[in-house]
């Protein structure tokens, strides 16, 4: 954590740090974009029951709205959101409910098809890619 703020802080970039939840047990410990995925400055998708207290407490206090995400699309990489751009999504398809959420909150939304490589690959589309660079 110190490594981490020493090299980010001189560029204004604050680091937090929060508990992760071990969900199933200590063994299936959940990195945080299983549990939130950022989508805009001002909007996040959240899986609730898994999130620590700690980061919930920061959005509102940062005026971070939420999107919740129901246990079963949670399931389904349905709180694993990748942001292209503020307000655009990627979703793994068959996630309805985030998804007309997502279309009232009038964010862009692409689906992909990831039954196979998403869900049963345990890894939506933020474990998918690899971000070279984002402005």
């Amino acid at each position: 954590m110190a490594q981490f703020r020493a090299l980010l802080e001189p560029h204004g970039v604050s680091v937090v740090s929060v508990d992760l939840p071990h969900y199933l047990g200590p063994d299936a410990v959940l990195h945080l974009m299983s549990v939130i995925s950022p989508i805009a400055h001002d909007l996040a998708v959240v899986y609730e029951p898994l999130a620590p207290v700690a980061l919930l407490e920061m959005l509102d206090e940062r005026g971070i709205a939420r999107i919740t995400v129901d246990e079963d699309e949670m399931l389904t990489q349905g709180a694993n959101i990748l942001a292209v751009a503020p307000g655009e999504v990627v979703l793994a398809a068959g996630n309805d409910k985030v998804r007309a959420k997502l279309d009232a909150a009038g964010v862009t939304v692409h689906e992909f098809a990831g039954t196979e490589v998403a869900v049963k690959g345990d890894g939506g589309p933020t474990c998918l890619t690899q971000p070279l660079w984002r402005a």
